[in-house]
């Protein structure tokens, strides 16, 4: 197991790790669309999805990877009803390359953002 840590990645705010490797496969933890030098959370569900998934993008290329090495992706959403506009996003960013993924509605997350991404994917070949 190696913990895969850089100075470009996301610093984790609490007791885990960013991004874990074993065996091949990369292991990141959920992933909120803060801007990483703002700070600042975006207000629509739209933008919350394009940076949430820019910052995976960001850590799967420092981990040696990238989205379309993504093998899972499970989203939590604050409302189902955005379940729609995540979708259209995701498709936007994901293009031809479909992972597994389950959308997962839920409560309120953390900082109140709309949505949280997590993903396992496979060290680039």
């Amino acid at each position: 197991m190696r913990i895969i840590n850089t100075p470009k990645m996301p610093k984790a705010n609490g007791h885990y790790s960013q991004c874990i490797e074993h065996n091949g496969i990369l292991y990141l933890s959920g992933q909120l669309p803060i801007d990483q030098i703002t700070k600042t959370i975006p207000s629509s569900i739209e933008e919350q999805t394009d940076l949430v998934l820019k910052n995976v993008e960001s850590i799967l290329t420092e981990a040696g990877s990238s989205k379309n090495q993504i093998l899972q992706v499970r989203v939590y959403i604050s409302n189902i009803e955005l379940w729609d506009k995540v979708n259209e996003r995701y498709s936007l960013f994901f293009k031809e390359h479909k992972p597994t993924r389950c959308i997962i509605p839920t409560r309120e997350l953390h900082f109140d953002c709309l949505i949280e991404i997590e993903i396992t994917a496979i060290v680039g070949q």
